[in-house]
């Protein structure tokens, strides 16, 4: 391992608020009563690549904890070697900087070193949804043209080697990285988890850890040289309610610099111990979660593949956890865990929850049961690095479930209306963010990169509002607004209106189309435990109260909510199961 020379090292130490300049409320609020802030200067921006932020966590923090895997615990130390046997085994398979590699798999040991690992050598990691299918796969695969593809085994009702030979029935004839698929034409290697020592056209993970030598072992610090901060390292695929996923093209520069910021707002140090049962595949874990702690030497916890309330409660209790990210679905499963089977959660200080909005009540019992005092709400985006607005530890309870905060250092941030133009300060608009954090561009797309970034500003197709102190509210998307006889009508405004209903545990409002009034309202409610919802109180509840066009047409009771496997509910999935059913009724 090499030490940094000192004038690097300088610009990644004291990666926190340690020089005393901390952001003031002042400096968030926005500026001539207009909906623009602008981020604070400190701590200043760090000009480094993802290789020399984990030099500089093992130079200070190496005989600490770093990974912790059901089992598997490695320090910094530990964890250093073995990116390092990885990073020189690809080198001997043939990838060079710039070449791209997918990793389709759940949260393992071997998810964190590939991702260190292609970082130490310039190659682009490819992160692939573990819930992808066949035809994702392949078109994820051929858009960004991966070279190489280390995947698990198989998760849940997945078995990946399968699906991958679906695709590439070739492997079962070639030699060990000399694959020549006919559907998968750039891709030449196969590194499958565990052990594949006799699986035909394929590497082991522990096989390709093993296959560099010293010559490898050489050109890793003459590789490094060669690495710039404003180079890509990772494309996470994104995606709407419509057409092909995109693929959003980080760099070093965006995705470290994010983390630290996140891990800043928490007070993240290197006493601290992560919990981590949010994916990996997703920002949320690798940028929030892994770059985040290791920019303060933190220990991350791992309790598990995919995220389980029992196993993540343990895991939090056994490891004497002080934080945990997760989205309100997971805190609010946890909680439930936690009144069956309480633990002692003693040790838990702060957090992040993000991906959806969290109520009121949810916010107090995870405060109070699992003593989470100084848990935060982010919001962002994977084409910004992804968070752009972050509560702090000491906001008010009010401002941490009614809004996402105030923005974050080294951001700008407006909302325009439909002409472009900056709104009030309180008044709705689209949110577009820019600095640092906003993405190369979505690979080989000039077109979508050119309508999502315009003069430097990403444009988030978010509704939100700016206060005159500068915390944000999310109001809804742009796509997501329902036009009913002519009225504007914003689900994210009935929602909120809904959770206040003793009874609702959770609500999802969206238009569906109508011969006469162009769309309707409809809205999916989850009860309460033990309660007796039914459509007709909660129509009810909103006569009277909400303007006569708001209240919901369609009222469906149902158990769940179709969720992406971050936790994000899928409005477009609800809204084609309840055209069908009402095709299927008649109307």
């Amino acid at each position: 391992m090499t030490i940094l020379n000192e004038s690097i090292a300088g610009r990644i130490q004291n990666f926190g608020l340690e020089d005393g300049v901390a952001e003031t409320a002042a400096d968030l609020a926005p500026q001539d009563g207009k909906s623009y802030a602008k981020g604070g200067a400190h701590p200043p921006l760090a000009f480094a690549t993802i290789p020399q932020l984990l030099r500089d966590a093992v130079a200070r923090y190496g005989p600490r904890d770093a990974l912790v895997f059901p089992g598997s615990r490695l320090s910094y130390y530990d964890l250093d070697r073995a990116v390092d046997a990885l990073a020189s085994g690809l080198l001997a398979m043939g990838l060079t900087k710039g070449d791209r590699l997918g990793i389709w798999s759940p949260n393992r040991l071997e998810w964190v070193l590939t991702q260190f690992a292609t970082a130490r050598i310039g190659v682009i990691l490819v992160n692939i949804n573990p819930a992808y299918r066949l035809s994702e796969l392949e078109y994820a695969l051929n858009k960004v043209g991966c070279k190489a593809l280390v995947l698990a085994r198989s998760f849940k009702t997945s078995n990946y080697v399968e699906m991958l030979r679906a695709l590439a029935p070739e492997l079962d004839s070639s030699e060990k990285g000399r694959l020549r698929a006919a559907r998968l034409p750039q891709l030449r290697h196969v590194v499958v988890m565990g052990d594949a020592a006799d699986e035909k056209g394929v590497w082991s993970f522990g096989e390709v850890s093993n296959l560099g030598g010293p010559a490898q072992q050489l050109r890793l610090p003459e590789i490094d040289r060669t690495l710039q901060p404003d180079e890509a390292i990772n494309i996470q695929f994104t995606s709407g309610t419509t057409g092909q996923p995109k693929g959003a093209t980080l760099s070093h520069y965006n995705i470290l610099n994010n983390g630290r910021f996140v891990t800043d707002r928490i007070r993240l140090t290197e006493n601290d111990r992560l919990a981590i049962p949010v994916p990996l595949y997703h920002c949320f874990g690798m940028v929030m979660g892994v770059l985040g702690a290791v920019s303060k030497g933190a220990a991350m916890v791992f309790p598990g593949e995919a995220f389980d309330p029992d196993q993540t409660l343990d895991a939090l209790a056994a490891e004497s956890c002080t934080a945990l990210y997760g989205v309100p679905t997971m805190f609010v499963a946890m909680l439930q865990k936690l009144d069956e089977v309480p633990r002692d959660l003693s040790s838990l200080r702060t957090g992040i929850m993000a991906g959806a909005p969290c109520p009121v009540d949810v916010m107090k019992r995870v405060n109070d049961r699992m003593n989470m005092k100084e848990v935060t709400i982010c919001y962002g985006m994977t084409e910004t690095s992804p968070v752009s607005f972050q509560s702090f530890v000491d906001d008010t309870l009010r401002q941490r479930c009614e809004t996402v905060g105030r923005v974050h250092p080294h951001l700008e941030v407006k909302i325009v209306d439909e002409d472009g133009q900056i709104v009030p300060a309180g008044v709705q608009g689209e949110l577009c963010t820019r600095g640092y954090s906003v993405m190369k561009g979505y690979w080989d797309d000039d077109a979508r990169t050119a309508e999502a970034i315009r003069d430097g500003w990403m444009h988030t197709g978010d509704l939100a509002v700016l206060d005159e102190e500068g915390f944000c509210s999310i109001t809804g998307r742009v796509k997501d607004m329902i036009i009913r006889g002519g009225e504007n009508i914003y689900p994210r405004e009935i929602e909120e209106f809904l959770y206040g209903h003793p009874d609702i545990s959770d609500v999802q409002v969206f238009g569906i189309p109508d011969d006469r009034l162009g769309e309707e309202v409809c809205a999916w409610v989850i009860p309460r435990r033990n309660s007796a919802l039914t459509p007709e109180a909660v129509v009810a509840h909103c006569q009277g109260n909400i303007a006569h066009f708001k209240v919901p047409r369609h009222v469906r009771i149902v158990e769940e909510l179709p969720m992406t496997i971050t936790g994000k509910p899928q409005k477009f999935v609800m809204r084609d199961r309840m055209v069908e059913e009402l095709g299927q009724q008649g109307g």
